[in-house]
């Protein structure tokens, strides 16, 4: 799976929320300023080369679906940064972020209630 830009991730993150789309859709759903269709349409076939998009024709529209689920894209980019950044342990990812203030203590209490829902 080859990591995406950040324009990329902007748009897809558009058309997992739609599940299906055309290029115009993303426009529409794009905050001020938004970016030129032939912008957002080089993007379309960037994802559509990295496999993280599939098109079919509906009339004179291109019709684009994701290949790629959302959670599946999050797990294995996570995955790298843990093993990069963390030696392997989401257990020092959340120390870290303890650490730096990011998550609270009722978070972390959140976190522990979920992971002991999983066990049962």
């Amino acid at each position: 799976m080859e990591r995406l830009t950040h324009q990329e991730e902007n748009v897809m993150l558009h058309i997992w929320q739609l599940k299906e789309c055309a290029i115009k859709d993303v426009v529409d759903r794009m905050e001020e300023p938004k970016p030129p269709y032939t912008t957002v349409a080089s993007i379309f076939k960037n994802l559509e080369n990295k496999g993280y998009l599939a098109k079919r024709r509906f009339g004179n529209v291109k019709v684009f679906k994701p290949v790629i689920s959302e959670s599946a894209y999050k797990r294995h980019f996570l995955s790298g940064v843990v093993q990069s950044y963390f030696d392997n342990s989401y257990k020092e990812l959340v120390s870290f972020f303890a650490k730096e203030q990011k998550i609270t203590a009722d978070e972390l209490e959140e976190i522990i209630r979920l992971i002991e829902k999983k066990r049962k």
